[in-house]
């Protein structure tokens, strides 16, 4: 794999924050659960940033010379310090993590980044879905090998999770209910034995032991839960964490503008869209994901998941039709992007953004909530294009 992040499209956590994770293993020499590369609090640190604070090696080290003495460690995760620590403890108590919640609401991104810290590599991971075969949690063969062979180690494929197993990581297994419940049910002693049978083998082949530092971090969706709900067995080896929306306006529009920056920057543009028209999009977002607005309006809230990954999607297109096409106006363009994700699920869902622009879009136009004039006057242009949400524009 390549360790320079601008070679990829979306280089994972490891290599991207690869100083950050080998100055943070300087920076904290505490005792570390078995396996684990970074002690919790270092991996906690890592996920969550050191909120502006620029952390100093202890006196005495002596860092790699790509490894700065010091160094501030950027936030990542949006969202409580207090989830981030009950993940890390539930992960050095050897228990399984399963992550619900909404999507979009960054369960995956924080799989990926306590996987990059405490073991180092976020790769091992598992897709759910409703084809998702048992071979994907266990091993597979290859079948000229074990046709011309028979059934020895060198023809044996291991899965993700196997690999975790034998080298003391953490598995990922993505939209874990979205498997089939007797695919579920092949994690059950792999978390409960924490070692794997091979039948087909005998002697000490015949059994994979865990390495310490093996575990499973899972997500699942809430509005998927019920696809293939797990079993009370399988739920009893899983600590269920909730990852909420970002709760605080101000740092979900600051991590919408950010990721939409990274967006463009990686087609070699600066995001071109002004702060307050990123500000009215997240707002919108927000008022339409809670069914109420910040002056306490009650909205109607559409079929689809208004998720921070949509607001991020659509600032980032905002910003590209801008590059692209210098006469746009992105002010002019929200309207029509956020059709497009409001419409996503029920057509219906147009009339309900409609609503909206009749209700807190006018009043919001008109001064309400003691906004200062450019903000009036950007709700405004938002009011008069209405047209375009009913095919008139």
């Amino acid at each position: 794999m390549s360790t320079e992040p601008m070679n990829v499209q979306s280089p994972p956590p490891e290599v991207v924050y690869a100083r950050e994770l080998a100055f943070l293993a300087l920076y904290d020499p505490g005792p570390r659960p078995p396996g684990w590369r970074l002690t919790p609090r270092a991996v906690v640190t890592f996920v969550v940033g050191s909120r502006g604070e620029t952390l100093r090696l202890p006196k005495g080290t002596r860092p790699p010379e790509d490894i700065p003495l010091a160094l501030e460690i950027t936030e990542k995760y949006v969202g409580e310090r207090a989830l981030v620590e009950r993940c890390v403890v539930t992960l050095a108590g050897e228990r399984g993590l399963l992550l619900v919640g909404e999507p979009g609401t960054a369960k995956s991104m924080l799989s990926e980044l306590l996987a990059a810290g405490v073991c180092g590599t976020s790769a091992l991971t598992v897709q759910g879905t409703a084809g998702t075969q048992e071979e994907a949690l266990r091993y597979s063969w290859n079948y000229a090998l074990l046709l011309a062979r028979g059934p020895c180690p060198e023809a044996l494929v291991a899965s993700p999770v196997l690999t975790a197993m034998r080298t003391g990581a953490l598995a990922r297994i993505e939209e874990v209910t979205r498997c089939l419940p007797e695919v579920q049910d092949a994690l059950i002693s792999l978390m409960s034995d924490r070692r794997l049978q091979i039948p087909e083998f005998t002697g000490e082949t015949a059994v994979e032991p865990a390495r310490p530092g093996f575990n499973v971090i899972a997500t699942a969706n809430l509005r998927d839960r019920g696809v293939s709900e797990m079993s009370a067995a399988l739920k009893r080896r899983f600590n269920f964490e909730t990852v909420p929306p970002i709760a605080e306006a101000s740092r979900e529009v600051a991590l919408v503008r950010r990721q939409a920056t990274s967006a463009l920057a990686r087609v070699g543009e600066p995001l071109a869209v002004d702060d307050a028209v990123i500000e009215a999009l997240v707002t919108a977002f927000r008022d339409l994901r809670n069914g109420r607005t910040a002056e306490g309006h009650v909205v109607e809230k559409p079929a689809t998941v208004m998720s921070v990954a949509e607001a991020v999607s659509v600032a980032a297109a905002l910003g590209l039709q801008r590059a692209y096409f210098p006469q746009s106006d992105p002010a002019s363009l929200l309207p029509g992007y956020l059709l497009g994700v409001v419409e996503k699920d029920d057509p219906k869902d147009r009339g309900r953004l409609l609503a909206y622009w009749d209700g807190p879009v006018k009043r919001r136009s008109e001064g309400a909530g003691n906004l200062p004039p450019e903000k009036v006057a950007l709700w405004k242009k938002l009011l008069d294009l209405r047209g375009v949400l009913e095919g008139l524009a």
